[in-house]
């Protein structure tokens, strides 16, 4: 607190008073400058963060837990907040009315979000002419996948060419991990490759669907 005429801080409290809400805590003070003694009133606002319900997916599993929000903030799908164990990115917001892309956190009944801690967990299938194998692999977040790429997994060599996200299929371009949902191959008579997925196996199973 500054002295609003000299701008001096040695400040003495004269008087105080309290009050708080469900969304904050006010003090309002009456204060005397003790360099020239000018009497004046300030208020002191803290806002009262309240307990959200939290649901975090890791992959397979979910994890139920609790974040502290302000009230009077808007959350919105997308947002990243920091959590107990990390990052976690806001997928879907539930409130009274049904699930929201936005809403203010007093309305927010459970907040499902995914951990941004641990690796982004994407399928790829692989094409053999009406009969598909599939892969669960684990990727850095950042690692991104072009259309085109040439990708070696196990004894297969592998071109991309249909990456699908939560959103949209690519055809053409890019996509970072932790967008991507499946990306889709063919395999090719080649024995060079752009890299190799193969440690990055975490689930091998066969499928009669494609696209």
């Amino acid at each position: 607190m500054e002295c609003p005429i000299c701008g001096s801080d040695d400040i003495t409290v004269l008087k105080s008073k309290e009050t708080s809400s469900k969304s904050k805590h006010i003090n309002d003070y009456l204060l005397r400058c003790n360099e020239c003694e000018h009497v004046f009133k300030d208020r002191v606002t803290q806002r009262n963060p309240i307990s959200c319900r939290l649901i975090v997916s890791e992959n397979e599993n979910s994890k139920k837990t609790s974040i502290k929000l302000y009230p009077d903030e808007v959350l919105k799908c997308g947002e990243v907040l920091l959590a107990d164990d990390g990052q976690v990115k806001v997928n879907s917001i539930e409130t009274k009315e049904g699930r929201r892309d936005s809403a203010l956190v007093s309305d927010i009944k459970t907040i499902w979000a995914t951990s941004l801690e641990i690796p982004a967990r994407i399928g790829l299938s692989i094409d053999f002419g009406g009969k598909v194998k599939s892969y669960k692999l684990d990727l850095n977040r950042d690692f991104e996948i072009n259309t085109n790429d040439i990708i070696r997994i196990e004894d297969y060599t592998l071109k991309v060419h249909i990456i699908k996200t939560g959103s949209k299929k690519l055809s053409t371009g890019s996509a970072r991990a932790d967008v991507i949902k499946r990306v889709y191959t063919k395999p090719i008579d080649l024995k060079t490759y752009d890299y190799n997925l193969t440690d990055n196996i975490v689930q091998i199973n066969f499928k009669d669907d494609y696209y």
